[in-house]
């Protein structure tokens, strides 16, 4: 029997990788909201990884309770991820996957762009996700990985948070409403870069690009498009920045 894994979470996302790696023979321990995750981790000390598959919201407070043995194990999918947030609770290098691929209830998985990924179990979370012919790209270094991340950042902010000005498809939004848009991303880039470093603006933006191309018809709002920018703009006062655009469309928003 192959080694297990642990996975914090079992919504539709941690469902994906769940079946992956059962594909490739590894048992699966779940972490649902009723696991006592410290008895958990007293009988499975040394899982090959613990995979936290929780929403972004959940993310600080289910790394604040991951037990001392787990802590070298992690793998990390979220959006809005940055280095930071793993930093923050002082862990040891995770892996990472940026996740270009959906997965909604009662419907099948929805690629955009192969999913870049680094970290020790790179190649892990790779061919698990192979098995379910789901591209992926393994990236050479950290500074590969910080990249992605704020592209896929770059994708969800921008196309969240435009939209909610202006409803409709990610392809009616960059081609009708092009200017809303990149005012949008440059304002989501002004913060990714205080709180990611240095930034390649015109790579990223090609990056949006190929997003929206890759799924012209995907909606730009969901359900938490306004906790998104909530948190950007929490992010923002943080930082003193000012970001006037998206602060004008939370003021729409509560109007």
């Amino acid at each position: 029997m192959r080694e297990p894994i642990v996975i914090v979470g079992q919504g539709e996302m941690g469902g994906v990788f769940a079946r992956g790696l059962l594909k490739l023979g590894h048992p699966i321990y779940p972490v649902l909201r009723d696991t006592d995750i410290q008895q958990l981790a007293a009988a499975l000390p040394q899982p090959r990884l613990v995979l936290v598959a929780v929403g972004e919201k959940e993310l600080h407070p289910t790394l604040e309770q991951i037990p001392t043995p787990w802590r070298g194990r992690l793998a990390l999918l979220q959006n809005e991820l940055l280095p930071m947030d793993w930093q923050h609770h002082q862990l040891p290098d995770p892996t990472v996957i940026a996740v270009w691929f959906e997965k909604k209830v009662g419907q099948e998985v929805k690629l955009l762009l192969p999913s870049p990924l680094f970290g020790p179990e790179a190649a892990l979370l790779a061919a698990a996700l192979d098995r379910l012919a789901i591209p992926t790209r393994q990236l050479p270094d950290a500074e590969a990985l910080r990249f992605e991340l704020v592209g896929k950042n770059l994708y969800i902010l921008t196309t969240n948070l435009a939209g909610l000005v202006t409803g409709g498809t990610v392809s009616q939004l960059w081609e009708g409403q092009r200017e809303l848009a990149l005012e949008v991303a440059g304002e989501v880039l002004d913060l990714q870069q205080a709180l990611a470093g240095p930034l390649d603006r015109p790579a990223l933006l090609a990056l949006l690009e190929a997003g929206i191309a890759s799924d012209p018809n995907h909606q730009c709002t969901g359900r938490s498009a306004p906790a998104r920018l909530a948190r950007c703009l929490a992010h923002a006062d943080r930082q003193r920045l000012a970001l006037p655009r998206l602060r004008a469309i939370a003021a729409q928003l509560a109007t």
